[in-house]
């Protein structure tokens, strides 16, 4: 079978990576044709940020790393660009520095190469070649911030460019501004993921003691049009059909936000999150009412 010849965006890469046999080598992204960077600016094209992003994205919580099956069809080789990947096939040791960059609202709701939604308020990264799904932990050489996203989508595919960034990763980064920044990129391993599931247990059981008599909700996104929070709540309902009854869409300071709830007590939402994190393997933050 020839391969297949798309065009891609030199900032970013939501598609989905549909290979279709083990000898396949494939150009793959869905969405645009090749595109210029703006003259002083971070990003290309009509990407950037959303028109309203949240104020409180500085309070989003990382990615929580948890041992998730890795994707066959992300594993084969692929082409873009005239240039050959050869993605990761295990989890296994990887560190490198080198040049980060973020992309935003042009992709806001798109597919990735792992087939989930892009959401650029979650804790999320492109990369070439790490596993899908993984975790990396992302490091700002010139300010010590610190990161950990998970790793869901392909790209970037400029040779100066390591990782691309969700918007929110890139602001608590404080790189935003810049549209780049120098990095180091970690892979986080099995024996960290466990360790670390051990002490958010711990931590959590007194949390979950004090916040036992308040009502919460869960955001699992917000978006910054009512058509792509429907398009994202319509992915939720398929794939969480218990879900349906308490799921819906809420306007807030100019970002239509996908809740599910009321739930009666922070350990009710909590457990509603962890098993929606369990089946769709995203990280619903919980929002006290």
């Amino acid at each position: 079978m020839p391969a297949i010849l798309l065009s891609i965006s030199g900032c970013a890469s939501t598609s989905q990576y549909d290979a279709h046999t083990e000898s396949d080598v494939l150009d793959m992204n869905s969405t645009q044709q090749l595109s210029v960077k703006h003259s002083g600016g971070g990003y290309y094209l009509d990407d950037g940020p959303g028109d309203n992003p949240p104020g409180d994205l500085h309070l989003i919580p990382d990615a929580v790393p948890k041992l998730e099956p890795l994707r066959a069809a992300n594993k084969r080789p692929y082409k873009v660009m005239g240039q050959l990947f050869e993605p990761m096939t295990t989890l296994e040791p990887y560190n490198a520095r080198g040049t980060a960059s973020w992309y935003g609202r042009r992709y806001h709701g798109s597919q990735t190469a792992s087939g989930e939604i892009y959401d650029m308020y979650a804790m999320t990264a492109a990369h070439p070649t790490l596993p899908l799904p993984s975790y990396a932990r992302v490091t700002n050489i010139h300010n010590g911030n610190t990161v950990i996203v998970r790793i869901n989508d392909r790209g970037p595919f400029l040779s100066d460019r390591l990782i691309d960034l969700s918007y929110t990763a890139a602001y608590k980064l404080d790189i935003i501004g810049n549209g780049t920044g120098e990095v180091i990129v970690e892979s986080i391993l099995p024996a960290e993921i466990k360790q670390i599931a051990s002490s958010d247990d711990q931590a959590a059981r007194p949390i979950d003691k004090v916040k036992n008599e308040i009502e919460a909700y869960l955001q699992l996104g917000a978006f910054g049009n009512m058509d792509n929070a429907r398009i994202y709540l319509s992915h939720i309902q398929d794939q969480l059909p218990w879900l349906q009854k308490v799921i819906g869409i809420t306007r807030q300071n100019g970002l239509f936000k996908v809740h599910a709830g009321p739930y009666a007590s922070h350990v009710l939402a909590q457990q509603a999150a962890n098993t929606i994190t369990r089946q769709l393997a995203i990280r619903p933050m919980i929002v006290i009412d």
